[in-house]
């Protein structure tokens, strides 16, 4: 089956709720087969995660209150995009640099994930940062969090052992661990 055969044509869209940080949308589809469907979903500006890591092996985590699932969690640095057309990468040094105080020399793209394919277009982009100079943490007024050093291999098994469930952490800790390991 082809692609064509498989895309949904916007008939018409609704504005249903617009916040801070979400917008919900209910659109109404056209279908391969002719019918019509409803689509309720979420327009979000998009993304960046970057994970610094040291010559040692070790990477920061921070650890946050996440209000959604009532937990602490373990995360990479990460944020959202604050103006239409933000480029990922101004984004991902901005969240490295307010919520670990590094900065860094050399920093690379892991990949692009989409988070909830089924009702956002949210989009995360994702780096890795190298050659770190230390700074002072300065977070946003709504944000406490908490660095902690963590080895790349210990992280990993932080993933197995479910003390990381956070996806966006999951995939770029997993590819920097490949791409690590390509380079040897």
């Amino acid at each position: 089956m082809t692609d064509e055969k498989l895309t949904e044509k916007k008939i018409s869209s609704e504005n249903v709720f617009d916040g801070v940080l979400l917008h919900v949308r209910k659109d109404v589809v056209k279908l391969p087969n002719g019918h019509e469907a409803p689509r309720e979903w979420i327009d979000h500006p998009g993304a960046a995660a970057i994970i610094p890591i040291f010559p040692d092996g070790n990477i920061i985590l921070v650890k946050q209150f996440r209000y959604p699932i009532n937990q602490v969690t373990f995360e990479i640095p990460a944020g959202k995009l604050d103006v239409v057309g933000e480029d990922p990468l101004t984004c991902a040094e901005r969240e490295l640099s307010e919520e670990t105080g590094y900065t860094a020399k050399k920093i690379w793209k892991l990949g692009k994930i989409a988070t909830t394919v089924g009702f956002s277009n949210e989009w995360i982009h994702l780096y890795a940062a190298e050659d770190l100079k230390a700074g002072k943490q300065h977070t946003d007024t709504d944000e406490f969090i908490n660095c902690m050093k963590v080895q790349l291999s210990d992280a990993v098994k932080m993933i197995y052992d479910g003390k990381i469930f956070d996806s966006k952490s999951i995939i770029s800790i997993l590819l920097l661990e490949r791409e690590l390991n390509n380079r040897k």
